[in-house]
């Protein structure tokens, strides 16, 4: 029997300006299509020029005259995130919408990225926190809402605080969960010092579930030369529809936050379905690696130190 496809209604978005990373492939594309056909002013920074082209394509064929707009970023090195940054305050136009979806996932061995952060480290959480940063300025003229996509593995193992980069005993999964886990503490931290400081900006977090991407094939770049276990095993059970979701169900949480008259600030959503692995998008209970206060500030810092990023001086 075929699997009822899940979706939700996008409201209008025109007149928004929304900046998506990791929109030219898997869930970030779906995300990405769904943004430009509701009318948003769509900025994609991408890392290869030929898949932004290419995801560029894929989007016209369902919104031919959507507002895209590619720009050259990587977040795996804080001179690109920066200069990102500088042309899009040179355009000068607010930014309303953010959503953090871009992430790499278990390299076999230990990569660094271009500053000599773990390269989980440095792209999914730090070159995120230097975006955030470099685009304050955009996204507080804007009222922005930002989304900061986590995962389910923010759900165990924590922070190796000994070895942030994890130079003594690298465990590519630990090293993953901590990326998200962190990465979630600064959303959250991000939504308490908007507030205490008046900033404008509202912080939500989201998580895709379980679904066959890109995340877990084969990626020769990252040191992977086949598909692992888990990504075939992800595709069986999807194509089934037992407990795996699809890419398109695994978009939504991420567009329920972001996007959703009802999704608030402080708040996390995620698919509500067994394990919470796949189906409808809901708000669920926060994470209890999510939940520290103290932690999350302590992340903060550390990042702001690790990142030089230019955050204003305020209250927390």
């Amino acid at each position: 029997m075929a699997r009822r496809p899940l979706d939700i209604t996008v409201p209008s978005l025109t007149g928004t300006r929304a900046v998506l990373t990791g929109g030219n492939d898997g869930i970030g594309l779906r995300i990405a299509t769904r943004l430009a056909a509701a009318g948003a002013d769509l900025v994609l920074p991408v890392r290869n020029q030929r898949k932004g082209e290419a995801a560029l394509a894929t989007i016209r064929t369902t919104a031919p005259s959507a507002s895209v707009s590619l720009h050259p970023m990587d977040l795996a090195c804080l001179e690109s995130v920066a200069a990102f940054g500088e042309t899009l305050r040179g355009e000068g136009n607010p930014v309303h919408l953010l959503i953090n979806n871009a992430g790499v996932m278990t390299p076999p061995d230990r990569q660094t990225t271009v500053d000599g952060f773990e390269l989980q480290l440095g792209t999914n959480h730090l070159g995120h926190v230097a975006l955030v940063a470099h685009l304050l300025p955009l996204l507080r003229a804007g009222r922005a809402h930002v989304t900061s996509q986590v995962s389910v593995a923010a759900n165990r193992n924590s922070i190796n605080w000994e070895d942030l980069n994890w130079e003594r005993s690298y465990d590519g999964m630990r090293a993953y969960s901590q990326s998200k886990i962190a990465f979630g503490l600064f959303g959250l931290e991000l939504g308490r010092r908007s507030e205490a400081n008046g900033w404008g900006i509202t912080s939500n977090l989201s998580h895709p579930g379980v679904a066959p991407t890109s995340l877990l094939s084969a990626r020769p770049e990252l040191g992977r030369a086949g598909d692992t276990w888990s990504v075939r095993a992800i595709r069986w059970l999807s194509a089934r529809g037992i407990l795996a979701g699809t890419p398109e169900s695994a978009a939504l949480p991420a567009l329920y936050a972001a996007t959703s008259p009802h999704a608030k600030t402080g708040r996390f959503y995620g698919p509500k379905g067994p394990g919470h692995l796949s189906g409808a998008p809901a708000e669920q209970t926060l994470y209890s690696r999510l939940r520290s206060e103290d932690e999350a500030r302590r992340v903060w810092q550390v990042s702001e130190e690790l990142t030089t990023a230019p955050f204003p001086v305020g209250r927390r």
